[in-house]
């Protein structure tokens, strides 16, 4: 077998593969055997008619199909370990010369892992951000605790205020034609909550139970449905009954209530800690985010097709499963946004591209810096996972992940040191 390779652009590679005649010959004898047990030659009985019986009857070729397939099957592969090539896909293959008695020559085209070529990776330039805790935030959660732990009791007398909840009657119409999800019974709406579009909630202010108004919103350009996007419409909205929140004062008392401390300012001591704790992990995440894509910035390289598909498949997979959470699935996903497969794909393939490019060139610099991983640091990583499954026995849980997935962890602890070299080199800029 004689294998010649040419490089071809996005990292494809097509191998012209000659298989000698006599081997060609012993594929056809190998496929007249699979196939002449099937064929039908008058004056003989089934499958024992001769080979050149069969191809006076039905061309030289009848057996060609199935001995292609046989010498593909043997010399492709053999053909990759010569030239220690991984592809990516199943080759494309196209037959250049055949005939019984002569060589078989054959083109096998495939997509193989992308050269990386490195720019410079060390001791970047990189801006950080920085988020200063501030004390309206924690105000903001105080009075998020506090809204938890309203009391909510019947409104009896006075009109609707923003704050309350109304309970209503509405049925929705656009150029008077009520249109399919816009009606509804003893719906509860907090007004101020922003669960209705435009001004509905606003609308409702003012008017006391038993009464009727018609509410006139615009539909956003955006909404999600082809029949509803941008449209004006009216309600008919009636006020059914009111309820209000009763909001515990906070101080001490509350934030007995509320939580393990006895003050209010321990309480805030607390919260303040846990934004400050948020914040350093935000910040932590987005400057290692920023360092990697200025080091991917400094890289050239041709990513083939094939991997990015295979990138949205598994982000068009997460996504499944995220909406299986939610009682969804990818259909009613597509019908509610008013989207396709295709139109997901093409708005997830950027963001594919890009995480090929980062994993392929962590793994460079993982090569060319020559980190590895210890079974010690696998196990300790396997530990962090067992921890995130609340498993009380850790080591028992964290034996049975490095049985399981002892090359993903591997490659975990390679890619964060990698990362970790990268942040503690790069120079931060204002």
């Amino acid at each position: 077998m004689n294998v010649k390779m040419e490089k071809l652009e996005k990292n494809i590679i097509k191998l012209e593969i000659t298989v000698e005649a006599k081997r060609f010959n012993e594929a056809l004898k190998k496929s007249c055997a699979k196939n002449s047990k099937t064929i039908n030659i008058p004056g003989f009985r089934k499958g024992k008619a001769p080979m050149n019986i069969i191809k006076k009857f039905y061309g030289e070729g009848v057996f060609f199909e199935d001995a292609i397939n046989f010498c593909c099957d043997d010399t492709y592969p053999e053909a990759l370990k010569q030239y220690d090539i991984s592809p990516l896909d199943y080759p494309q293959i196209d037959i250049i010369e055949i005939g019984e008695g002569k060589d078989f020559v054959y083109t096998a085209s495939v997509a193989v892992i992308p050269e990386v070529q490195l720019g410079e990776y060390k001791g970047l330039e990189v801006k950080k951000n920085e988020y200063n805790v501030t004390d309206d935030e924690i105000e903001n959660q105080l009075k998020a605790m506090q809204e938890k732990n309203a009391r909510i009791e019947e409104k009896i007398d006075g009109a609707v205020a923003m704050g309350d909840i109304a309970i209503i009657d509405f049925k929705g119409f656009i150029e008077e034609v009520a249109f399919e999800g816009g009606e509804g019974t003893d719906f509860e709406l907090e007004i101020g909550s922003g669960s209705f579009i435009d001004t509905f909630e606003e609308q409702l202010i003012g008017l006391k139970a038993g009464e009727t108004k018609e509410v006139k919103v615009n539909f956003p350009e955006a909404y999600g449905r082809e029949d509803l996007n941008g449209k004006p419409a009216v309600f008919n909205v009636t006020i059914k009954s009111m309820k209000e929140k009763e909001l515990p004062a906070i101080d001490d008392e509350f934030a007995k209530e509320v939580s393990e401390f006895d003050t209010l300012e321990e309480l805030r001591n607390d919260i303040r800690a846990s934004l400050v704790k948020s914040s350093e992990d935000r910040e932590k995440k987005e400057f290692e985010e920023a360092v990697v894509d200025a080091v991917c910035s400094n890289v050239a390289m041709d990513i083939p097709e094939v991997m990015i598909k295979r990138e949205t498949d598994v982000m068009l997979k997460d996504l499944e499963m995220k909406l299986k959470y939610q009682g969804l699935d990818l259909e009613s996903y597509y019908q509610y946004t008013n989207n396709t497969e295709e139109k997901v794909r093409e708005f997830m393939k950027e963001a594919a591209e890009k995480r090929v490019k980062t994993d392929l060139v962590i793994t460079e610099i993982a090569k060319v810096e020559n980190f590895e991983a210890s079974d010690e640091e696998m196990l300790e990583k396997a530990k962090e996972v067992a921890k995130q499954y609340g498993d009380k026995d850790l080591d028992k849980t964290a034996d049975l992940i490095m049985q399981a997935q002892k090359q993903y962890l591997k490659i975990d602890v390679v890619n964060e040191k990698v990362i970790k070299m990268l942040v503690d080199s790069a120079k931060v800029i204002a």
